[in-house]
C-alpha cells in the first residue's frame, strides 16, 4: 500500500512541477515576447533549455532543504504530502485558467503546511506545532521583500543604463538591447530553474523519508533533481499564454532596454535568495522588477489597478492552498 501511495505522490509531485513550469513560463518569457525579440515558441524553448541547465550547476539544494523542513517531521506522512500536492495543483490550475500570475512556490508551501496542520489536529496536537515557524515567517516576509528587492534593483539598473547610453543612437541602442535581452532572459530562466525546481525536490525528499526508504538527513537520490528539472522544463515548453499577456503588457509597457533591466534584476534577486536558501516566488520577483522599470518613466506608467489585483492574489495564495489541503486531508481520511 505504501509503495502504491508513494508512486502516486511522486507522480503528483512531478505533475505539479510540470504545472509550475507552464504557469511560470510567463515569468521568464513575458518581457522578451512583449518586446518581440523572440516569438512565443522561441522564447519558451530558450526558457526550457536554461531551466534544465540549472541541473548541471546547482548541487547543494539549499532551497529544497528549506521546503523539506516547513512541516515538523513527526507530522509528515504520505497522506499529508498527497493532500498538499492536490491542493497546490488545484490552485495552480485555477489561477492559470483565469490568467492570474500567482506563486506556484507559495501554493506548494501553503498546501504542504495546511495538510501538516490538519494532521496535527487529527492527532490531537495544537495546530501550529506542525509547522516550523522560522521557515514559514521567513517565506511570508519575502512575499513582501522579494518584489521590492526586484523593484529596487531594476530601477537602479535602468537608471544606470539610461545614463551610460544617453548619447547612443536610438536605433543602434535598440539593436544591442534586443541582443542583450537574449542573455538576460536566459539568466532569468536559469535562476527560475535553480529556485523553483528545488521546491518539489524538497517534497519528494520528505516523501522518501516518510516512506522509510531513506533516513532523514541522508543524501538526496540523484533521480530527484533530474526528474524535477526535467518536469519543470517540459512544463515551461508548454507555455502559459494567458499569464504572458498580464505580465508582458498589462503592468507597464516594456521596451528591450527595460526588458534587459527587469530580467537582470529578477535573475539577481533569485540567485541571491537561492544562496540564502529562501524559497521565493519567481512571479513576485519579476513583477516587482517590471514595476521598477516602469517607475523610471513616471509613477503613472505603472497600471496600479492591475498590480493591486496581483497583490491580492499573492496574499490569498498561501491561506487558500492551506485550506484546500486541510479539506483534502480530511476527505482522504474519511474515504480511507
Amino acid at each position: 500500500m505504501v509503495t502504491t501511495l508513494l508512486v502516486a505522490v511522486v507522480a503528483l509531485a512531478l505533475i505539479f512541477d510540470y504545472t509550475n513550469g507552464f504557469h511560470d513560463a510567463a515569468n521568464s518569457i513575458a518581457t522578451i515576447v512583449s518586446t518581440k525579440v523572440l516569438t512565443p515558441f522561441q522564447a519558451v524553448l530558450l526558457a526550457a533549455v536554461f531551466n534544465f541547465a540549472a541541473y548541471f550547476f546547482i548541487k547543494d539544494h539549499k532551497v529544497a532543504n528549506t521546503v523539506a523542513k516547513i512541516v515538523v517531521e513527526q507530522y509528515i506522512t504520505l497522506h499529508v504530502i498527497l493532500a498538499g500536492l492536490i491542493a497546490a495543483i488545484t490552485w495552480n490550475l485555477t489561477t492559470w485558467w483565469f490568467g492570474i500570475p500567482s506563486s506556484s512556490s507559495h501554493t506548494l508551501i501553503g498546501g504542504f503546511a495546511g495538510a501538516g496542520i490538519s494532521n496535527a489536529l487529527y492527532l490531537g496536537a495544537p495546530a501550529l506545532t506542525a509547522v516550523n515557524a522560522h521557515y514559514i515567517l521567513t517565506i511570508i516576509a519575502y512575499i513582501v521583500l522579494a518584489p521590492f528587492i526586484g523593484l529596487f534593483i531594476a530601477y537602479v539598473i535602468t537608471i544606470l543604463i539610461l545614463h551610460i547610453c544617453k548619447k547612443a543612437k536610438p536605433v543602434v541602442a535598440e539593436r544591442w538591447f534586443k541582443r542583450l535581452q537574449l542573455v538576460s532572459a536566459a539568466m532569468l530562466s536559469f535562476a527560475h530553474g535553480t529556485n523553483d525546481a528545488q521546491k518539489v525536490m524538497g517534497i519528494l525528499y520528505v516523501a522518501l523519508v516518510a516512506s522509510k526508504i531513506i533516513n532523514s538527513g541522508a543524501e538526496m537520490p540523484e533521480w530527484i533533481p533530474l526528474a524535477c528539472y526535467s518536469a519543470i522544463s517540459l512544463g515551461t515548453m508548454s507555455g502559459g499564454w494567458k499569464i504572458v499577456k498580464t505580465m508582458g503588457s498589462k503592468i507597464t509597457k516594456i521596451t528591450p532596454l527595460e526588458g534587459v533591466a527587469a530580467e537582470t534584476a529578477g535573475a539577481i534577486t533569485l540567485f541571491m535568495t537561492e544562496r540564502l536558501a529562501i524559497p521565493v516566488s519567481t512571479t513576485h520577483t519579476i513583477t516587482g522588477s517590471i514595476i521598477g522599470v516602469g517607475l523610471t518613466k513616471r509613477v503613472s506608467a505603472v497600471r496600479w489597478g492591475v498590480t493591486i489585483n496581483l497583490v491580492w492574489a499573492w496574499i490569498i495564495t498561501i491561506p487558500i492552498s492551506a485550506l484546500i489541503a486541510g479539506l483534502v486531508f480530511v476527505i482522504i481520511h474519511l474515504i480511507g
